[in-house]
């Protein structure tokens, strides 16, 4: 005799909250800025104003973990063999 295995049962799904990510990102505009200026040569000195803007960029990258203890073996299934 021949015994056949209940078939499995498939339980409700579980809902989980949806997961939310956040991307941000930014635009770098480069914007001239004009200084004129007038020069009379008289033998005098004449100073030159320049104006520099540098732009530095970084990333930050935000890492968590969790670790689970699931006990030493998988839990009996609702059904026995």
């Amino acid at each position: 005799m021949h015994c056949r295995p209940r078939p499995s049962q498939v339980l409700p799904a579980v809902m989980h909250p949806t997961k939310h990510c956040v991307n941000h990102t930014f635009s770098n505009y480069e914007v001239p800025h004009i200084h004129p200026q007038h020069t009379t040569t008289v033998n005098h000195v004449n100073y030159q104003h320049k104006h520099y803007f540098p732009q530095t960029q970084s990333v930050v990258s935000d890492v968590t973990n969790q670790q689970f203890n699931c006990g030493p073996r998988p839990p009996m299934g609702p059904f026995p063999y």
